[in-house]
């Protein structure tokens, strides 16, 4: 079997429990007829070649290219250069992040509705921009964070409860609406985007460092680009 159609055949494998979730309660639990069901299919089969494409760009461009600039950052020997390619890659693709762009616009709409903000679009844009420049920042910290964990050797048990404490306490004196947004701006952040680039920095980074292993040492970056936003948005939502 060719290697495009075996990846075309993993990703509708990987769809199918999908499929079958929401054909069973529409048909046994609902007992209604799926509606355009010929509109679904197509739909079904366009997310089914769009996730192959999506997985084959991601093996055969960002990972190794994630992997190869962090060889050479550690080859160069740059501390300083390391880490501000860290924050730029984690500030870069979370701005571009399509879930978090969404969210921020959500966001600011729900905002101008409670009060919060002007009902204008120059308020509704600026709200949503701050947000996104928000969570991007502290994305971009928290790759920082990992690069040095990574290169310190530090404990990542350690930092992971210090940051959910720094998340419990500032839930306590955020202001009651901003705290779901910030929740959720945690998950936004670890999505199509950015997840590949900052797990392939992780893991080549691991993999060019003697005495660090990719396995134990590559991974977590991603639990950081989760963690900060949530603290950076609460403290957005108290100045703003």
């Amino acid at each position: 079997m060719p290697v495009f159609l075996r990846s075309i055949v993993d990703s509708f494998r990987d769809l199918l429990p999908i499929i079958l979730v929401i054909a069973f309660f529409q048909l046994v639990v609902l007992q209604q007829a799926i509606p355009n069901l010929g509109q679904i299919a197509v739909g079904i089969l366009m997310v089914v070649l769009g996730l192959t494409l999506f997985i084959r760009g991601l093996e055969m461009g960002l990972f190794p290219l994630g992997e190869s600039m962090a060889y050479a950052f550690a080859r160069k020997g740059s501390a300083a250069w390391l880490f501000a390619f860290a924050f730029a890659l984690g500030f870069g693709t979370t701005i571009a992040e399509p879930a978090l762009i969404a969210v921020a616009a959500k966001a600011a709409e729900i905002a101008a509705g409670a009060n919060v903000i002007e009902q204008s679009p120059e308020s509704l844009a600026s709200y949503a921009l701050g947000l996104r420049l928000t969570v991007a920042l502290s994305v971009g910290f928290a790759i920082v964070v990992g690069v040095m964990r990574i290169i310190r050797g530090w404990p990542i048990q350690n930092l992971i409860i210090a940051g959910y404490l720094g998340v419990v306490i500032m839930t306590v004196f955020a202001p009651r609406e901003i705290i779901g947004i910030a929740y959720d701006s945690g998950g936004v952040t670890t999505s199509t985007i950015t997840v590949p680039l900052v797990t392939a920095l992780g893991v080549g980074l691991a993999s060019s460092i003697k005495g660090r292993n990719p396995m134990t040492d590559g991974f977590g970056l991603i639990a950081f680009a989760s963690l900060t936003p949530m603290i950076f948005v609460m403290a957005y939502g108290m100045v703003v």
